[in-house]
């Protein structure tokens, strides 16, 4: 098993930027990826931005290129997001997950999530 634990969430001006971390402890030498999910209200649940450990490489959500940046600790098994310019639309619950190696598309490991809330 692996845990995940999200912080850094909170409220901010359009414009402002936040930084979300997230924490994995467990089993973490399973993993394959780590990566961020938001779900807005009345929304279902969205990819962000997920990272590889065993080649580094990252991949995000098309629109959010250039204002979100991911980065990855493989010592520490952490990876953060940084979040620059934001909307009133990128206001969600942001969601940490991790998947298994050798394991499927899906998910296998969420954590609590953290509010990001973006006033006008």
């Amino acid at each position: 098993q692996v845990q995940l634990v999200e912080s850094g969430g909170g409220l901010v001006q359009a414009g402002g930027s936040l930084r979300l971390s997230c924490a994995a402890s467990g089993r973490t030498f399973t993993m394959r990826r780590m990566a961020w999910f938001r779900q807005a209200p009345g929304k279902e649940r969205e990819f962000v931005a997920a990272l590889t450990w065993s080649s580094g490489s990252i991949v995000y959500l098309d629109s959010l290129k250039g204002r979100f940046t991911l980065a990855g600790d493989n010592a520490k098994y952490t990876v953060s997001l940084q979040m620059n310019t934001l909307k009133p639309e990128d206001t969600a619950v942001y969601y940490c997950a991790a998947d298994k190696a050798g394991g499927g598309i899906a998910y296998d490991y969420w954590g609590q999530g953290t509010q990001v809330t973006v006033s006008a």
